[in-house]
This record gives C-alpha cells, structure tokens and sequence, in this order.
C-alpha cells in the first residue's frame, strides 16, 4: 500500500474554493494512478477524479470545469483544485492510489483503488 495524507479541508462559503493535498511516501518519481474520491453525508462513496501514469486526467460530470486534479513530482504531492464550490460538494474527500495501475479513464474507478488516505473535510455553506 501506499501511504497517503491528505490536507488543506475546511469550511468556505458556495462559490469558494479549496485546494487539497495529498502527500505520498515513498515511490519518489513513480508514476501510477492516483485519484480523488468522496463520502458526502448520508451517501455512498463516489469518485471525483483520476491521474494516469500519463497525466491523463477524468472527472465525475458534476466536477468538469471546476476541478482540476494534478501531481507536483517533485514535491511527490497529488492535488485538487475546487473552485465554484456548491454545498453538494460537502463531503469527506479522500486520496486514492494503485502502484499496479498505470492507465484508468474511469474516475469512479479511484474507489477501488488498493490505497487511500483518512480524508479531509470539505464543507460548503450555501
């Protein structure tokens, strides 16, 4: 598995945004696939969002255009970048990734992805 940590959740009003982290240990350069994944209230698990080994990335319809996933390979950091956030984003937002995986269009495939963090809150006040 790969240890992950997610950071950067809080509180905002609707319209604002958040950017989220998620530090990787380990695996300095690999290149695999990485997503987002959340748990709204009352609801099940969903994905948001997924990285390919390539750089690929894919969204859940109701993220397109206001999400935006990426990877400092650097700084070894997956990212998410909320902006317009709307109360139906509120949720625990959880990092997801899979070493065995190095090509995946699908972003409701991050749920099963083999690793994921403790997540992070997300709320939206409308």
């Amino acid at each position: 598995r790969v240890p992950l940590v997610e950071s950067g959740g809080g509180s905002v009003p609707a319209g604002g945004s958040l950017t989220l982290s998620c530090a990787i240990s380990g695996y300095l350069n690999s290149r695999f696939c990485m997503g987002w994944v959340r748990q709204a209230p009352g609801l099940e698990r969903e994905g948001v969002a997924v990285l390919a080994a390539d750089d690929t990335t894919s969204y859940i319809d109701s993220v397109k255009g206001r999400f935006t996933i990426s990877k400092d390979y650097a700084k070894n950091v997956l990212r998410l970048q909320m902006t317009n956030l709307a109360a139906e984003d509120t949720a625990m937002y959880y990092c997801a990734a899979d070493p065995y995986c190095t090509a995946e269009t699908n972003p409701q495939m991050a749920l099963f992805f083999t690793s994921k963090g403790q997540g992070t809150q997300v709320s939206v006040s409308s």
